[in-house]
């Protein structure tokens, strides 16, 4: 089993930065894709940036130049620092995962529980 836990969520004021970081445990062999989305109240959950397993990343128009998604495969976490911090920015934040099992090397997508992230004016 596999688990993805999400921290770094807070109330900030416009402008501010925060860290978000996710941490994968369990039988992990590797992880590919990794992304982060958010939902925020009332909305659909909308795509944020994305992280393959060879560093490539990309991003959602509305963040970039300001978010940088990183991940560190030692640690199996993935980072998504935000800078530059917007009101509409605000929302529950959820990462996302491809991951090969390490008991039988199959593939499988993993959502962690999301942290909030509440940006004020």
């Amino acid at each position: 089993q596999v688990q993805l836990v999400e921290s770094g969520g807070d109330l900030v004021q416009a402008g501010g930065s925060l860290r978000l970081s996710c941490a994968a445990s369990g039988s992990i062999f590797s992880i590919n894709d990794a992304n982060w989305y958010r939902q925020a109240p009332g909305k659909q959950r909308e795509w944020v940036a994305d992280v393959t397993s060879f560093g490539s990343t990309s991003y959602r128009d509305s963040v970039k130049g300001r978010f940088t998604i990183s991940r560190d495969n030692a640690k199996n976490t993935v980072y998504l620092q935000m800078n530059s911090l917007k009101p509409e920015d605000t929302a529950v934040y959820y990462c996302n995962a491809e991951v090969i099992d390490g008991r039988d090397y199959s593939r499988r997508d993993y959502w962690g529980q999301g942290t909030q992230v509440t940006v004020s004016s």
